[in-house]
């Protein structure tokens, strides 16, 4: 009998390994297939979380009262400022706030301490009601709060906090449930295909939104930041509704060819205990573990340049808001370029040239958390070197992005049937950062100094750096044993 995954660690020669020839075989085809649909749908949605997500970024630098904050033409900025076209005034109706940069912290990162609360609800959630509905609704939530968010800015800062935080519950469960789907979805050697595809819509939600919100304030006012984007996550909600199923089996308009291409790939990898967790094997495997503080690593970089890149770029090196959105977008454009492109070769390095998985998670975890930390620190030393400054900090996320195909898709790996509780166990602990994270940053930066912004990039990069090798020294590539409860066992780690 094969044994459970389609990467074997410690022995090259299992004739498992040559079932990559039987899959080209009976592979069902890649275009207009269900998967590669639900790919595209999915990522979708993860662009409309994103774009919810990170179009308060943009917008608090034209929400603040400038006048109040300093000079309005710039000359709080430690820069000088760039040349800015004369901004249309018809429109600009909208309220303006007395906010210091310690209740910006709070607003910018209240939305991770609703965030984090749904995240191991949502792997267990997706797990028993199915992860369509879960997600559908939470992001339908979530935008929902975002549509009442000019209303809450008016009433107060704590009213503001109050809706991020519940847009926060709403998203927490986007990625447990997804990640619940396509355990049930994605064959053991597309699974970097397809995983990649799907949550490339978080880093094309975030460069497109970032320019879009600079545009949109620009020309009209920030209120209609969230009303454009709101709209945008109703139009996807109602694709999702219609258009997506639980697993194959239940997709009535799955070409039987695909279903049990899908079905077949995975029949070993799959617990065949419903409704049994291993909660004690879960919380005490070491591979876990790796991931959790990985991802923690990676989310304190990743989360911090999200939440206050816009404001570096307005503070430090003095862009006005519509040059801010589209140079803020740029490291994000980057890393969705390098995640796709590491998906593609993370699978072709699995599949042609027999590369353990293991050695593939880890190699591209390591590229993906020391090279962002690298061009992070150089980034703070770069001055006012505006074309250096902002092509440091594109290279370190987009080197970010191939943390995609590292330790990002391991939960898939060492157990595909609770892949969903996973996600939420390690992304709770990945989540505190986002809360944390621009808190601490603004705090530091009370002066916006070029100085101050330093230790902010040390900081991130050394968290960074310890993550790396954590991961490297502890994360693995095969089903773990307590993963898959059949009469089949299953050596080592």
């Amino acid at each position: 009998m094969s044994r459970f995954s389609s990467d074997v660690e410690d022995e090259p020669d299992t004739p498992l390994l040559h079932r990559g020839h039987e899959d080209k075989v009976h592979r069902a085809p890649v275009c207009c297939s269900s998967r590669y649909g639900l790919a595209l749908l999915s990522s979708y949605g993860f662009f409309v979380v994103y774009s919810l997500r990170v179009n308060l970024s943009v917008a608090m630098v034209d929400m603040l009262n400038v006048t109040h904050q300093a000079d309005a033409n710039h000359s709080g900025t430690v820069c000088p400022a760039h040349a800015n076209p004369a901004r249309p005034q018809h429109n600009h109706t909208a309220s303006v706030y007395d906010w210091d940069s310690e209740t910006q912290g709070w607003i910018l990162g209240s939305f991770f301490y609703g965030y984090i609360l749904t995240q191991i609800p949502g792997g267990y959630l997706a797990g028993r009601y199915g992860p369509k509905w879960l997600m559908g609704f939470g992001i339908l939530g979530t935008v929902a709060f975002t549509l009442l968010t000019p209303v809450a800015a008016d009433l107060g800062a704590s009213y503001l906090i109050a809706v991020r935080v519940l847009e926060g519950i709403g998203e927490g469960v986007t990625f447990p449930a997804m990640y619940t789907m396509w355990a049930a979805w994605a064959p053991p050697l597309e699974r970097s295909r397809l995983l990649t595809i799907s949550y490339i819509g978080a880093q094309l939600g975030t460069v497109i939104s970032l320019p879009l919100s600079g545009e949109i304030c620009f020309y009209l006012d920030w209120t209609y930041v969230f009303y454009v984007f709101g709209a945008n996550g109703l139009l996807w909600f109602i694709l999702w509704a219609f258009l997506v199923f639980d697993s194959p089996n239940t997709h009535p308009r799955i070409s039987e060819r695909e279903r049990l291409y899908i079905t077949n790939s995975l029949k070993n990898e799959l617990s065949t205990s419903a409704g049994y967790i291993p909660w004690r094997a879960i919380v005490t495997s070491r591979p876990l573990w790796a991931i959790v503080v990985a991802h923690f690593s990676y989310n304190w970089t990743f989360y911090t340049l999200l939440t206050l890149l816009p404001t570096y770029m307005n503070d430090i090196l003095g862009f006005s808001i519509q040059q801010n959105g589209f140079l803020s977008a740029l490291p994000y454009l980057g890393c969705a370029v390098f995640a796709v492109l590491s998906g593609q070769i993370a699978d072709y390095l699995r599949e042609s040239c027999r590369t353990p998985t293991v050695t593939v998670r880890k190699v591209f975890s390591l590229i993906g958390m020391i090279g962002p930390a690298v061009f992070l620190v150089a980034a703070g030393y770069t001055g006012c070197d505006y074309v250096l400054a902002i092509t440091f900090l594109t290279i370190s996320s987009a080197l970010g992005g191939v943390s995609a195909s590292g330790f990002n898709i391991n939960h898939l790996d060492i157990a595909p049937s609770y892949a969903g509780i996973l996600l939420g166990i390690t992304n709770t602990f990945a989540t505190i950062p986002g809360m944390v994270g621009p808190v601490i940053a603004r705090a530091l930066t009370t002066n916006n100094t070029i100085e101050e912004w330093q230790t902010v990039f040390y900081i991130a990069a050394s968290i960074n750096l310890v993550g790396a090798l954590f991961y490297a020294a502890f994360g693995r590539g095969t089903v773990q044993p307590w993963a898959v409860h059949t009469s089949l066992s299953h050596h080592g780690d």
